[in-house]
């Protein structure tokens, strides 16, 4: 990798909105809004294979986040099993966590691997970590939740 992109890939990576605060909360949120994955409906990402915004008549609170479906069916799903369908590392960015850094996952910047979903920040650094995911989900589940403090 060349030192340019190393460089605004770091920064990308340092300079993500995310809470400032010390000890992050274990499901990212933005500063203005408590939903989990921008509102995204998590078990959309494996029942439809794309990302699909929530409604607001569909929702439920888990781990001190919001969360939001586009239907009932959607709703009761993830109730049932919450860990089966959130995202990895509490929507942080999946690279990121690797790096030993929680920044924020884009919700349509995602994977499932071997059923897990995964967020990442950008595209490009959706570029780097698609060229050996098996070692950066073994880095980040190492950095796990350790990132947070």
């Amino acid at each position: 990798m060349n030192r340019r992109r190393a460089l605004a890939i770091g920064l990308s990576l340092a300079l993500a909105p995310a809470p400032a605060f010390a000890g992050k909360a274990e499901i990212y949120t933005s500063l203005f809004s408590n939903a989990a994955v921008g509102g995204y409906d998590t078990v959309a990402y494996f029942t439809e294979g794309k990302a699909v915004e929530g409604k607001s008549e569909f929702h439920t609170e888990w781990k001190g986040a919001d969360w939001y479906f586009v239907s009932q069916a959607n709703l009761d799903t993830f109730k049932a099993d919450p860990e089966a369908y959130a995202p990895q590392y509490g929507g942080y960015c999946a690279y990121g966590v690797s790096q030993g850094s929680a920044v924020k996952g884009d919700p349509t910047l995602w994977k499932i691997v071997d059923g897990k979903l995964y967020l990442n920040i950008n595209k490009q650094v959706v570029g780097i970590w698609t060229k050996d995911i098996p070692s950066y989900i073994d880095k980040a589940n190492g950095n796990w939740p350790k990132v947070l403090h």
